[in-house]
């Protein structure tokens, strides 16, 4: 007989590996196409995936302010993907996914001060191996030269996330789907009439349609496989499991796209890849 908890490492593990290949099929099919079409139709995916399973686990309906903070998460987590696959599209994925990865899992930290206190020691010893792996991974003087300009996307998508993961906190403390809906509506909106005032992102081709919903799909399933982790588990391990979907994203440009990193670099990875643990307990 499987246990519970066994369940929720397991769900865990699969958002951790559905988030980390939506990065990667995001961020490849960025480079076929617009960010925006890929991002939107991720959205799309959000909206009819979560108020089904919204009913099915019988979820209520937040109060007026909570559906404020989901459009601020929905604004916020647009806006994030965008940056995200804009960077994997323009720069190597290994260094965009793990800096934005880590920036993420800052700025709710930070957040926490301010309102919770000083954070532990486990995140103190986060932020510590956090600033090493930067460091290591962004060294203009060994392996691949990295400009100033690279590192925008990362930063600007890492802060957005962190941003989105701040709003939901604020959303609900209760339902999980219904805030991502509300999320992923309001960022569809968002996208939709930007799209149609700008009128300058071209509709995905035939041959690239097929790789923007796969990673709809994974992007979505990520989402819904740490719904379920949290709710069969302890959250604490729920994230820190899902928080090591980059690694799988480092994996996949690694192996595919036979993108190569210097050592010392690799030791910044493997730091910031510590640092998201830490920055999870």
């Amino acid at each position: 007989m499987i246990s519970i908890e066994t369940f929720a490492v397991v769900f865990g593990i699969a958002s951790a590996v559905s988030w980390g290949t939506g990065d990667f099929v995001g961020g490849y099919a960025t480079r076929r196409t617009s960010a925006y079409s890929v991002v939107l139709v991720t959205q799309i995916m959000g909206v009819i995936t979560f108020p089904i399973l919204a009913f099915t686990f019988s979820e209520s309906l937040p109060s007026l302010n909570n559906l404020i903070w989901g459009a601020f998460a929905g604004f916020f987590g647009a806006s994030g993907l965008i940056s995200l696959y804009t960077g994997l599209a323009k720069g190597k994925m290994s260094i965009v996914a793990i800096l934005a990865a880590v920036i993420s899992m800052i700025t709710p930290v930070i957040y926490s001060a301010f309102y919770e206190g000083i954070p532990s020691i486990f995140k103190i010893t986060g932020f510590i191996f956090a600033f090493i792996g930067i460091w290591f991974i962004v060294s203009m003087n060994v392996g691949p030269k990295l400009k100033a300009s690279d590192l925008g996307f990362p930063l600007l998508a890492g802060t957005l996330f962190g941003l989105f993961f701040i709003s939901i906190d604020n959303f609900s403390a209760t339902a999980i789907y219904w805030p991502l809906t509300v999320s992923r509506t309001t960022a569809f909106i968002m996208l939709t009439g930007f799209i149609m005032l700008t009128k300058t992102v071209r509709k995905p081709t035939s041959d690239v349609i097929l790789i923007v919903i796969l990673a709809g799909l994974f992007n979505t399933g990520g989402a819904a496989f740490f719904a379920l982790a949290s709710g069969a588990g302890r959250l604490d391990v729920a994230t820190v499991l899902s928080s090591l979907s980059p690694a799988v994203t480092v994996l996949l440009a690694c192996i595919l796209l036979k993108e190569q990193l210097a050592s010392r670099q690799w030791l910044g990875v493997i730091a910031a890849l510590i640092a998201i643990i830490f920055l999870s307990v």
